[in-house]
């Protein structure tokens, strides 16, 4: 008895430290966008199991703003599994300057992800790091 307490406590443990795979999380994350009439596409496919995801949002007008995963120190413990992001600038900025910085994250880290969705309201539908 005292072995399957322990077991069920560790099975618990790992439940909570783990995070939905990045393949998972940007096919549903692309639906909800199409369900509220979003343009989504995944543009570069990284690491099915955790490669960190980006998102690019263009405006349609030659602006865009990207998303970037989230520092480790600004996630809830209370819900550690959850995807958050931070805009890499506080306006929209021209497109080119996106895609420049887009490369650089490639280079540093190839089992990246990028989604670029497109909406000239500027809808994400990305949970924000707080702060």
């Amino acid at each position: 008895m005292r072995q399957l307490h322990w077991s069920r406590r560790h099975e618990a443990r790992i439940f909570m430290s783990m995070r939905l795979k990045s393949s998972i999380w940007v096919a549903a994350y692309l639906r909800r966008c199409q369900c509220e009439g979003v343009f989504g596409a995944v543009r570069r496919r990284g690491a099915d199991e955790a490669g960190a995801v980006f998102v690019k949002l263009a405006l349609l007008d030659g602006n865009a703003m990207l998303y970037a995963p989230a520092p480790q120190a600004v996630y809830d413990d209370s819900r550690p599994v959850e995807r958050v992001f931070a805009p890499s600038s506080v306006e929209p900025v021209a497109e080119q300057a996106v895609e420049e910085r887009l490369a650089k994250e490639v280079r540093f880290d190839p089992d990246a992800w990028i989604v670029e969705i497109e909406d000239k309201a500027g809808r994400h539908f990305l949970d924000l790091a707080r702060g």
